[in-house]
């Protein structure tokens, strides 16, 4: 920082906001900082933790996906721990049940809050993994993360899901279909759309836990996720956490946009 410059204070607008209660539909309360997940969409550690220590006013917890785990692995879990702050670990695990089981039981000794894994992966897919996670906390004294089953990738049209992928019901049925298999088998909840989170909360109350990215501000440009909705209308749907990454990062000014998004909650 050059001589005689001051670092600027955070906005007290977005103070104000991260403290206050966002509501939801089924009436459930998470402060507005809770309800909002950054996702760390870089293959950078470096770069990963500057963002974290950069958004640390506004988001508790950060999505570590893929790209980032591929490059920086397990130590970038610990670090942002380090910092104080919770890791949705968004790898989506798809394989046969024992595979799963031992890698959902590796991410539970990582500490992370959040993990999740393909609901198509089938029934006795997550039964057993739920099952083994709440042993493993138990017997090791462990706390223990929410597991979320994906059902139906965003990025993924109406007309590509049958198409492409040979359905003939359409997405919110299978998403339903998803959630009550997810339900049964003993996860927390899901990650599914905005489009599809009102039938969810209807058939399933407000107990079961839903992750919605796709979140796309009226003012953010849009990209390649199709099943996009606003924070507003997500949240009025019944959601209980969003994802943004492209719609805070790609912006001139990443921090005025983290509190347009957090004061929109605010206001729903």
């Amino acid at each position: 920082m050059a001589p005689g410059v001051k670092k600027a204070a955070p906005c007290r607008p977005a103070r104000e906001v991260i403290r206050a209660p966002a509501r939801r539909r089924g009436g459930g309360t998470l402060s507005a900082k809770d309800r909002l997940i950054l996702a760390l969409d870089v293959n950078d550690p470096e770069e990963a933790i500057a963002i974290v220590e950069r958004f640390s006013d506004w988001i508790t917890t950060f999505k570590v996906g893929l790209e980032l785990f591929t490059t920086a692995g397990p130590d970038i879990v610990r670090r942002i721990h380090e910092r104080g702050k919770k890791v949705f670990l968004d790898l989506k695990f798809h394989d046969i049940p024992n595979t799963v089981v031992r890698a959902s039981i590796m991410v539970t000794r990582l500490g992370v809050s959040m993990f999740n894994m393909h609901a198509s992966g089938g029934f006795e897919m997550m039964r057993r993994t739920s099952e083994a996670v709440v042993e493993t906390c138990l017997r090791e004294n462990l706390p223990r993360p929410k597991m979320i089953a994906v059902t139906v990738l965003t990025s993924i049209s109406q007309e590509e899901f049958k198409k492409d992928m040979g359905y003939q019901h359409g997405i919110r049925t299978h998403v339903k279909h998803l959630s009550a298999l997810a339900h049964r088998a003993g996860l927390d909840g899901v990650v599914a759309s905005g489009h599809e989170v009102q039938a969810i909360r209807n058939s399933l109350g407000k107990g079961f836990v839903i992750v919605t990215p796709g979140i796309r501000p009226s003012w953010s440009p849009p990209d390649d996720q199709k099943r996009t909705m606003t924070p507003r209308e997500a949240l009025r749907n019944g959601a209980d956490y969003l994802v943004v990454g492209r719609a805070v990062l790609a912006q001139k000014e990443p921090e005025k946009a983290v509190e347009l998004i957090l004061l929109e909650l605010l206001s729903s």
